[in-house]
Formats: structure tokens, sequence, C-alpha cells
């Protein structure tokens, strides 16, 4: 058998397993919300006591911020550098 009879039979034996997968999670669901009432399905608004993530949003954008002006001041010098080639090659 060759490489490429091996590689589609692998890949053709994934293919079967993850359709089974689907198959399995869509029967769990479909029984899931056969066992469900659908009023506790539908979306509430929300209330003052709940409230999101809003300090781990603050979080993660802080550190973001702080992560790109921490690459921006150790690449900065080479970033310019390599602008200022590029533009010297530009003929008008």
């Amino acid at each position: 058998m060759g490489k490429h009879n091996v590689a589609a039979t692998l890949a053709l034996k994934q293919l079967i397993a993850a359709r089974q997968l689907l198959g399995l999670w869509q029967s769990r669901l479909a029984r899931l919300l056969k066992m469900t009432p659908l009023r506790h399905l539908r979306l509430r608004p929300a209330t003052g006591a709940a409230r999101g993530d809003v300090p781990g949003w603050v979080l993660i954008t802080l550190m973001s911020a702080v992560l790109v002006a921490g690459l921006l001041a150790l690449a900065g010098p080479a970033l310019e550098k390599l602008f200022n080639e590029a533009m010297s090659q530009v003929q008008p």
C-alpha cells in the first residue's frame, strides 16, 4: 500500500469517527431538548445583580496593551530601520 493510500485510509477513518461523534452529540442534544422545558432555554434580561466579568476583560485589555508596548520598545528601532530601508528603495 502506498503512502497516499495509507493517508487516505487514515483520513477516511477519522472522518467516520467524527461523523459518529457528531451523531452522538446530536442525539444527546435532541434528548436533552425533549426533557428540558423550553421556558428554561429562553434568554432572560439581565438584572442588576447579574454582572459580567468586567475586571477580567479590563485585565486582558491592560495586559495586551502592556505586551504591545513592550514589544514595540524592544523591536522599535529594528522596525524603524526596516521601514526606512524599504522607503529608500521606492522610486517616485
